[in-house]
């Protein structure tokens, strides 16, 4: 077979990936409400899909139009091409099970009307609410030689109209209504009665389109969206060390949101030629534009949902992370790290676990120093309260913030300002590298010496989605890798980089190097060898050819790739050893795991990284080895687990297209988000029992009756 078989172009495997999204909107396993998420799930990632890359390939093919992917060799114009026909195809599929959802649940539950079903004290209710609530605040426009086109904002909903006035019949102008939602009026209107009934706001302006223009007779109308480039390059601005970087990404951020369009998507009714004007006015080829049925911004689902919580049977039953069976509640975390190593697994287990760390070395007279790396935080973050706090307490706290972490930079830039305000300080990324490592290392000096705690994650240091993602976070005082840290936060301090590192491996510099090593010991011992990796991505062209090298030796390679898999297993004389699998269910796979070679010899690091070269290259990323065997044991259980799955795994065949795995007859269901929750609720109660809450002492106990 040709070589090439083994590849799949980087965008193509990406939109593989959100159609293993849309299938859990298309499973009847999965509850009815939880099928609509997923739906908007999967419209919320081909936003930022087409923001992102989308975005960065037609720009690509403007500067470099022959340039190649260095996979399947590619160009710009065939992946778009690729990627708009794919989509074309996806959208059916979507706008059918939305339709399938919604019917089922207007069957009792909810139902979203269109204003023309409307009769009798409805209607009018909608004609009165219309008139008193929403016409007023609403600007609609016309298009001529005085009134330019708008500017129209970044997946904001409109409605475009074509006009026509008495006397000048062969003449049709183009008029546009915005409807933005916010602190104006609602995007969900709901209709008076015992039922949950609801209109959308942009349905209603629609119908009283003619309304809004009533000196022009409405000849055709639509609504419809745009979606801007977001690929903003903020590598130039670093060189430039004259001007705060937090400045410049203020500044990059206002810019983004004035981008060019990318993609429009309209209703699925909307006339052709008022299409064909839009499309002109905002300079998009008819390959980008996009027919749908369904609403065009499903963000209203979200508000929905509250609405429908007494039934219970539309949604997941409810999880809440447990108490982790690792963690005494009532010992001090320095303690327990003295003698032992902790894993947390995140949703399953609380990440109050972690937060306790920090919280304690906040507070506690002995610890000096705090340095932590934030690349993605919550809004209303406990973790940088903790920082602040920390200073606060005359500890010197230094976090470096990633003002470049996409989507989130303006959380980080106001976060960053706060932070500076109590007193930490607070540097950015270096240049030309985001800051993509979960590190974090306190520095305790007490009467017996200076001692390391360092915690390494592979997620973000956010409680929000730490309820949502899965995620694995090690805390340790090993000396070796708290040594380690602190050259990384030294370097990083002094705007370089490590070259090199004794435990932790570090990227850029220090970790793919060393990932390449310990795949070409596994290739030495040929069948006897084997690599299981676990990660969001695999793109790296050198660490996939090397993984291919493995697999001709006879090697056996277990990957667990969430999303973007640009290599093809099982491909004779080339994969056949190699497995993948996708796992996508109700949470969302996020943790990074490497093991290299079986038994004594058996390495497991677990990693912020995945094996894409802006992750191996171009950031700075850290991976942890897991030296407490009992730790390193639990992790490579989770992994095998994950290979257990057959319900929400999916399989890669060799013709690089995943299907669901496949079980025998008389195996048992194994999903692995309800194992291991089940696990982790069995492992609470466990804990109950183990840890007791320290008996006070006689003293203690005659104090707090007098004080009482």
């Amino acid at each position: 077979m040709s070589g090439s078989l083994v590849y799949d172009n980087r965008e193509l495997s990406w939109l593989k990936f959100n159609r293993r999204v849309l299938e859990e909107a298309e499973d009847i396993t999965v509850p009815l409400f939880e099928r609509l998420r997923f739906i908007s799930i999967f419209s919320s990632n081909l936003d930022e899909f087409f923001m992102v890359r989308v975005g960065s390939l037609r720009d690509t093919l403007l500067v470099t139009p022959n340039k190649k992917d260095n996979k399947t060799s590619m160009t710009s114009e065939d992946q778009l091409d690729a990627i708009t026909q794919k989509v074309r195809d996806m959208l059916i599929s979507k706008d059918a099970a939305y339709l399938d959802i919604t019917a089922k649940l207007s069957a009792g539950y909810a139902r979203m009307v269109k204003p023309s079903e409307l009769h009798g004290d409805d209607k009018a209710f909608m004609k009165l609410y219309f008139e008193r609530e929403i016409m007023p605040l609403l600007s609609p426009g016309v298009i001529d030689k005085n009134h330019p086109f708008p500017f129209l904002k970044n997946r904001s909903v409109y409605i475009g109209v074509e006009l026509k006035k008495g006397d000048e019949k062969k003449k049709t102008l183009l008029g546009i209504i915005s409807a933005e939602t916010g602190k104006d009026f609602p995007r969900v209107i709901y209709l008076p009665g015992e039922d949950l009934r609801f209109l959308l706001v942009e349905d209603v302006i629609l119908h009283y389109a003619d309304r809004l223009f009533a000196s022009f007779s409405v000849e055709g109308r639509c609504l419809f969206r745009v979606t801007r480039n977001a690929d903003i390059d903020a590598e130039e601005a670093l060189y430039d060390h004259d001007v705060d970087f937090r400045h410049v990404m203020e500044e990059l951020i206002r810019k983004r949101k004035k981008l060019m369009p990318v993609r429009a998507e309209f209703s699925a009714d909307a006339p052709a030629e008022l299409v064909d004007r839009l499309l002109s006015h905002l300079e998009l080829d008819k390959k980008y534009a996009f027919y749908q049925s369904c609403p065009l911004d499903l963000e209203f689902i979200s508000l929905l949902g509250g609405r429908m919580e007494k039934y219970t049977e539309l949604f997941y039953t409810k999880l809440s992370p447990q108490k982790p069976l690792w963690v005494n509640p009532y010992e001090s975390m320095f303690t327990q790290l003295s003698q032992r190593d902790i894993l947390l697994s995140y949703p399953y287990e609380k990440f109050k676990g972690f937060l306790r760390l920090l919280d304690e070395a906040a507070d506690d007279p002995y610890v000096s120093s705090i340095k932590i790396t934030l690349y993605r935080v919550a809004h209303d973050s406990e973790i940088v309260n903790a920082l602040i706090r920390a200073a606060e307490n005359g500890k010197s706290v230094l976090a470096l913030v990633e003002l470049r972490a996409r989507f989130d930079e303006e959380n980080n830039i106001d976060w960053s300002k706060k932070m500076e305000e109590a007193g930490v300080k607070v540097i950015y990324g270096l240049d030309a590298l985001k800051v993509h490592s979960k590190l974090l290392l306190i520095t305790r000096k007490t009467g017996n010496g200076i001692k390391y705690f360092t915690q390494i994650g592979t997620g973000n240091y956010n409680e929000k989605t730490a309820k949502l993602y899965t995620d694995l976070t090690l805390m340790t005082s090993d000396k070796d890798i708290g040594a380690d840290a602190s050259v990384i936060f030294n370097a990083l301090s002094l705007g370089t980089v490590v070259e090199s590192s004794n435990n932790l491996l570090v990227a850029p510099q220090c970790l793919k190097s060393r990932i390449v090593e310990m795949i070409d010991i596994e290739t030495a011992f040929g069948s006897e060898g084997y690599i299981g990796l676990k990660m969001n991505s695999l793109t790296d062209r050198d660490l996939i050819d090397k993984l291919i090298e493995a697999s001709c030796k006879g090697v056996r390679i277990d990957l667990i790739i969430r999303g973007i898999c640009c290599l093809v297993a099982g491909v004779e004389g080339k994969t056949e050893n190699i497995t993948v699998t996708s796992i996508v269910g109700r949470f969302l796979e996020h943790s990074r795991i490497y093991i290299f070679g079986k038994g004594e010899r058996r390495k497991t690091y677990i990693s912020s990284a995945d094996f894409m070269t802006r992750n191996t290259e171009r950031r700075v990323e850290v991976a942890a080895p897991l030296k407490d065997r009992e730790v390193a044991d639990r992790v490579v259980e989770i992994f095998n687990d994950m290979l257990r799955d057959n319900v929400k795994a999916r399989v890669q065949g060799s013709d690089g297209i995943y299907r669901k795995k496949r079980r025998l007859p008389d195996e048992p269901e194994f999903e692995v988000h309800k194992a291991f929750y089940l696990r982790a609720y069995q492992n609470a109660e466990e804990a109950e029992k183990l840890y007791k809450p320290p008996r006070k002492s006689i003293f203690a106990r005659i104090k707090e009756l007098f004080t009482r």
